[in-house]
């Protein structure tokens, strides 16, 4: 069974636990994925171990060492008196951007695949569900890229 734990104003990222991957593994995919989405700016405060701790209800442990990896790689950054704060990135590449997808793709693939379904008819499926989300045109979402498809 999974456990979904919404964004807060705590936490402004959404984190999906799921059997089998490791809670801090989860953590710091959902915080670099909200990074390079957007969702944590330059500048935004991030939650503190024991704010993560609490409302994930995660080992203290683990938030400690999450937000360690983060600021070892360079995301995050401590400045004294105000805390831990995501760190000025560089732009995201296309690449990087879509390979944070690569679990959920991955996931579809073998879920089509076990289905019959083909290639062509996910692709069709996948362009279907981009336009229609298109339209909706959800507020506050950056400009879509058109639904060009580079490959």
């Amino acid at each position: 069974m999974c456990t979904m734990r919404n964004s807060t104003r705590v936490i402004p990222f959404r984190v999906q636990f799921r059997a089998g991957i490791s809670l801090f593994e989860q953590v710091v995919y959902a915080s670099k994925k909200a990074m390079v989405a957007g969702q944590l700016r330059p500048g935004d405060t991030f939650p503190s171990v024991r704010t993560l701790s609490k409302e994930l209800k995660i080992n203290p442990n683990t938030a400690a060492k999450i937000v360690a990896h983060l600021v070892n790689e360079g995301l995050l950054e401590t400045r004294p008196g105000v805390g831990t704060v995501v760190a000025a990135l560089p732009d995201s590449t296309r690449k990087e951007r879509t390979q944070l997808l690569g679990q959920e793709i991955e996931e579809i693939v073998v879920e089509a695949k076990r289905l019959g379904i083909g290639l062509d008819e996910m692709l069709d499926s996948i362009t279907d569900h981009w336009k229609r989300l298109t339209r909706e045109d959800m507020a506050g979402n950056k400009p879509n890229d058109g639904g060009r498809r580079e490959r």
